[in-house]
C-alpha cells in the first residue's frame, strides 16, 4: 500500500462512536449547515417505509440533525411512494425531475437528479434496500462534513454478510472495483466500501461531478473527487453491519461490466469495440445467449445545467 494511502487511513478513517449527536448538532449549529437525506428506491416498499421513519425520529424529532428526507422514486410497480409518504418523506418522482431531459434507468440517474430537488449544504445517499437499518448509517457519515471543514466526502464502511456469513457480502467490490482501484487507483484502497451506497458529500462538490447513469455511479464519484479535491478531502466511518438484498449472479456480472467500463472511460476516455455482456440462461433448448450493452452514458455536472444555474441564482 501507499505510504499516503497508510497515512490516510490512519487518518481519514473513523468510527461513529467518534462524534456523539451532541457534537454534531454544535457544529451543525456553529456552521450554519443544512442536511438532505435522499433515498432513490425502485420497488423498496418492504424496506423503506422503516428507513424513512427512524431517520424522522432519531434525526430529526429527538434531534434536528436532518432538515429533509426525499425518497426519488424511479418508477417502482409496488406502494413504494405511498410507503414512503405514509413514513414521513417527501416522494419525488424521478420523471418530473428536469423534464427536459429524457430520464434513463440507473442509480446514478436518480441521484443525479436528486440534486435540483433538495436544498442541503449536506446531501447524504442512502439505499432503499436495508434491513435493521439504524440511523448511525445516516449521523456517521454527516458528523465529519460537519466537523471537518477540509472534508468533501464521506463513505460508510460497514460488514456485509451473506447468507449468515459474515464478510462474504460485496462480490462486485472483491472480484472488480478493487482490484481495479488498487492497479489504477492506488490513492483509493483504502476504502473498504468504494462501492456502498451510503455516502455524504457537500453539495459545492456533488454539483461539480459528472454522474455515470448506472452502476458505475459509486466509484466514478470516488476517482473524480479524488482528482478534484484530492485523498485528504475523502473520508469512512464505520457504521457496523449492513444488510439488504443480494442479487444473483448474473445481475452481478452487469454491475461489474458497467463498473469496469465507468473506470476505462476514466483510464483513458476511449471506446470500446463491443461495450456489450453476452450471458447464458438454460432453456428448452440448452444454453441461451443473452446479450446487455454495458456502455455507460453520464450526465453532466449540475452546475452546467441552466435550471439549476437558476435556482442557485434565486
Amino acid at each position: 500500500m501507499l505510504k499516503e494511502t497508510e497515512r490516510w487511513l490512519s487518518n481519514r478513517s473513523w468510527s461513529v462512536t467518534d462524534r456523539p449527536l451532541h457534537r454534531l448538532m454544535s457544529a451543525k449549529r456553529a456552521t450554519g449547515s443544512s442536511v438532505s437525506v435522499v433515498l432513490p428506491a425502485l420497488n423498496e416498499e418492504e424496506t423503506v417505509g422503516e428507513i424513512v421513519a427512524i431517520i424522522r425520529h432519531d434525526l430529526m424529532q429527538q434531534v434536528p440533525l436532518v432538515d429533509e428526507i426525499v425518497v426519488v422514486d424511479s418508477g417502482s410497480t409496488d406502494r413504494t411512494s405511498q410507503v414512503a409518504a405514509a413514513a414521513g418523506a417527501r416522494v419525488v418522482h424521478r420523471d418530473e425531475i428536469l423534464p427536459r431531459i429524457p430520464t434513463v434507468p440507473g442509480k446514478g440517474e436518480v441521484l443525479w437528479r436528486s440534486l435540483l430537488v433538495t436544498s442541503g449544504d449536506i446531501v447524504c445517499f442512502i439505499d432503499a434496500d436495508l434491513k435493521e437499518f439504524s440511523s448511525d448509517f445516516v449521523s456517521g457519515i454527516v458528523g465529519p462534513l460537519l466537523t471537518e471543514p477540509g472534508v468533501d466526502l464521506v463513505k460508510a464502511m460497514y460488514d456485509r454478510p451473506l447468507g449468515g456469513t459474515a464478510g462474504q457480502g460485496g462480490r462486485v467490490t472483491e472480484l472488480m472495483a478493487r482490484p481495479l482501484l488498487n492497479m489504477h487507483w492506488p490513492q483509493l484502497a483504502g476504502f473498504v466500501q468504494p462501492l456502498g451506497g451510503e455516502y455524504a458529500a457537500r453539495r459545492s462538490l456533488l454539483e461539480q461531478l459528472p454522474f455515470p447513469v448506472g452502476y458505475g455511479v459509486e466509484l466514478g464519484m470516488l476517482v473524480d473527487a479524488l482528482h478534484l479535491v484530492g485523498l485528504d478531502a475523502l473520508a469512512q466511518v464505520d457504521v457496523g453491519v449492513r444488510k439488504h438484498r443480494h442479487q444473483d449472479g448474473q445481475a452481478l456480472g452487469r454491475m461489474s461490466a458497467a463498473i469496469y467500463r465507468t473506470a476505462q472511460l476514466r483510464l483513458a476516455r476511449g471506446h470500446l469495440i463491443r461495450p456489450a455482456l453476452t450471458q447464458f440462461e438454460r432453456g428448452g433448448d440448452g444454453f441461451e445467449p443473452h446479450t446487455y450493452s454495458v456502455d455507460t452514458e453520464e450526465r453532466p455536472p449540475m452546475v452546467e445545467i441552466s435550471e439549476y444555474q437558476k435556482r442557485r441564482a434565486a
